[in-house]
């Protein structure tokens, strides 16, 4: 087992640490697993990814490789020259830093186990079936930092998870009780996609006030609370997670992690749409989103009436009303051009220093729309942004 004594060195994660320290004192894989009271093929599975954790910063005996690569980077290839009996003389190693984003996501969704959430009991209040409504948190940028007296507001990652765990509570207290509650995270819900913290087209720097770990563990955590939160206010829950400028990849695996935690919850719908137009139709009344980095909001209802996917859903609707973000103000097509209403809603978050010094300057809050199946919209609560 003394491979796995050198091997511990490459563990990232509390789970895989508890692995190899438990094959070590066990001294074989099978006792390990039994002592851990997990699969066997779980165990080796843990290992098999240490494994791989080793070999990409440079350790691999079996493929006489032992040159390793600084912490934060990833071996790219490996130049050995051999002496004539076979030995080793000298060894090139390419080292990168890419690749490391999917190789840290991995390693968080590892100690995160993917345990689906337990069944949440359902409401006992009376639901409306013929209601809807709608939650809306756009361009809330999770892991922002902003400086008041620059600002005009402090914001970071704890003064987040405070504003939407309020504005969520706020919101399902005074709303109707609807059979349907819908979460829509309408884009750039995290303010960066991967370790830099800069924009994932042009690779603007941001400013951060946390890691990169932190914001995904944050970021999971929050939306599964705010789910359970409206479980227990409505029947049927649907999450949408919308692609946005700032979280390109960022809403794919938080879209794909929030399905697979609820994968108990059969009162839990989660939209897996793989592109960033979204839709869904409540009786007469459609229900469309963008996050607004694609298409202005003028474009977008002959987008969803022509959409192959959408349209007949559009057909099947005598009105629609459509749902963007991306600017941070409040803006709506009173004209109703092409038969639907597009709305544009404010965020919650502060300011960071670009719109600051850019001047732009817009109210902060966010809205829960309820919608009547045949009439539309039929009421609506406005919240502001709270840490107490």
């Amino acid at each position: 087992m003394s491979n796995y004594l050198v091997l511990i060195e490459y563990a990232e994660t509390e789970t895989q640490i508890t692995a190899i320290q438990a094959c070590i004192d066990a001294k074989s894989n099978r006792q390990a697993a039994l002592d851990l009271n997990i699969d066997l093929r779980g165990l080796q599975r843990t290992i098999r990814r240490v494994e791989r954790n080793a070999a990409r910063r440079g350790y691999s005996p079996d493929h006489d490789m032992n040159k390793t690569a600084p912490e934060g980077y990833i071996v790219k290839g490996t130049s050995t020259l051999y002496d004539d009996e076979g030995n080793t003389k000298i060894q090139w190693v390419k080292t990168s830093n890419e690749g490391r984003v999917a190789e840290n996501l991995a390693n968080i969704l590892e100690d995160y186990k993917y345990k689906p959430a337990p069944k949440v009991a359902p409401p006992t209040a009376k639901q409306n079936s013929d209601l809807a409504t709608l939650y809306t948190l756009t361009d809330f940028h999770l892991g922002m930092y902003a400086y008041k007296q620059e600002t005009g507001d402090d914001w970071d990652t704890k003064i987040a998870a405070k504003v939407m765990v309020n504005a969520i509570k706020d919101m399902v207290h005074k709303s109707p009780d609807s059979e349907l509650g819908i979460l829509n995270i309408q884009g750039d819900f995290l303010h960066w996609d991967g370790l830099d913290a800069v924009t994932p087209a042009s690779g603007h720097i941001l400013d951060a006030d946390t890691r990169f770990d932190r914001m995904i563990e944050l970021a999971i955590d929050l939306n599964a609370w705010a789910i359970e939160e409206l479980l227990g206010k409505h029947k049927h829950v649907r999450v949408i997670i919308c692609e946005g400028n700032h979280d390109l990849a960022g809403s794919a695996w938080l879209r794909k992690t929030i399905k697979k935690l609820m994968a108990n919850n059969p009162r839990v719908t989660v939209d897996d749409t793989a592109m960033p137009y979204y839709a869904y139709l409540h009786g007469e009344i459609m229900l469309g989103f963008h996050h607004g980095h694609k298409k202005a909001n003028k474009a977008l209802p002959l987008l969803f009436s022509s959409e192959p996917r959408y349209r007949a859903m559009w057909g099947a609707a005598t009105y629609a009303y459509i749902h963007t973000g991306h600017y941070h103000h409040k803006e709506v097509d009173s004209h109703e051009n092409g038969g639907a209403i597009v709305e544009r809603h404010q965020t919650l978050s502060g300011r960071d220093a670009y719109a600051a010094r850019g001047g732009f300057i817009s109210q902060r809050g966010a809205v829960a729309i309820t919608y009547d199946k045949v009439m539309g919209e039929v009421e609506r609560v406005r919240v502001l942004p709270r840490e107490q």
